[in-house]
């Protein structure tokens, strides 16, 4: 079965003019769909457009928390808008990219956490309201964005780059979340991602490479591509004693599971 990688900025600068001759290398790679979030308003049209050109490519609309700072209210009834139409689109699969990020210091002022919340929280209330799951950023943020979905209540998601406590992922789970796992995981220092990628059950893990960022250890630090992803699945294969092609069908399962818009691979 053909992998899938459910977090990708295809459509990131750090590409060029490159996307789609990375998506297709990716295909031929084995990758069968690559998930491209959005991360502001002004690209919601950009990775529309990116998956009704390429074929293995899909998308999603949000507004990242790195973006709230500059993001208005505005946006937030564009989003609704842009999602509203979407529901028509075969390749639109999920609201994103979403959440919280406690790590950047320009995030973490008390004025600017309550405004990050202030987004998250209207953006599960879209997905809420049109039964689509969430690509959740949760970057020093696993429990406040917990809090918040409990209380929402989306049609599930994902918990992209996951890297919280073993009940930290259940909290997840119990919402109907999967974790997301990519390049990190590569990475021998990286002993708790490998404990939660070796001991966690296979169905709650699916894969992801967040290209051009989260490089795995073998081109760190260079740009991450989707074209990674079936050997960041060799890692998770190895890390927890399976067989590649029983990951690959797993995660692909997982995907489907959590994302029921996602289109039928070839």
């Amino acid at each position: 079965m053909p992998w899938i990688d459910t977090h990708c900025h295809l459509d990131a600068h750090e590409f060029g003019s490159e996307s789609l001759q990375v998506a297709a290398r990716a295909q031929q790679q084995g990758v069968g769909m690559i998930v491209v979030p959005a991360v502001e308003r002004a690209n919601f049209s950009i990775v529309r457009d990116l998956a009704a050109t390429a074929p293995n490519v899909c998308y999603a609309l949000g507004i990242h928390p790195i973006y709230v700072p500059q993001a208005t209210e505005d946006d937030l009834l564009a989003l609704r808008e842009a999602v509203a139409q979407a529901m028509h689109a075969p390749n639109f699969v999920a609201i994103g990219e979403i959440g919280l990020d406690f790590f950047l210091p320009m995030l973490c002022e008390p004025a600017m956490r309550a405004r990050q919340e202030h987004f998250l929280r209207e953006q599960l209330k879209i997905a809420r309201d049109f039964d689509l799951p969430v690509l959740a950023h949760v970057r020093r943020s696993q429990d406040i964005v917990l809090k918040h979905a409990r209380q929402i209540r989306p049609n599930g998601g994902i918990a992209h780059a996951f890297n919280g406590s073993f009940q930290q992922a259940q909290g997840y789970l119990d919402l109907g979340f999967k974790l997301g796992f990519g390049g990190a995981m590569t990475f021998t220092r990286a002993l708790q991602i490998r404990r939660l990628a070796a001991e966690l059950p296979l169905d709650a893990i699916v894969l992801e490479t967040d290209a051009p960022d989260i490089s795995p250890a073998w081109i760190h630090p260079g740009r991450n591509s989707p074209e990674e992803l079936p050997r960041i699945g060799a890692v998770l294969a190895e890390l927890r004693g399976l067989d590649i092609a029983q990951v690959a069908a797993a995660t692909s399962a997982n995907v489907r599971a959590v994302m029921p818009r996602l289109p039928l691979m070839e």
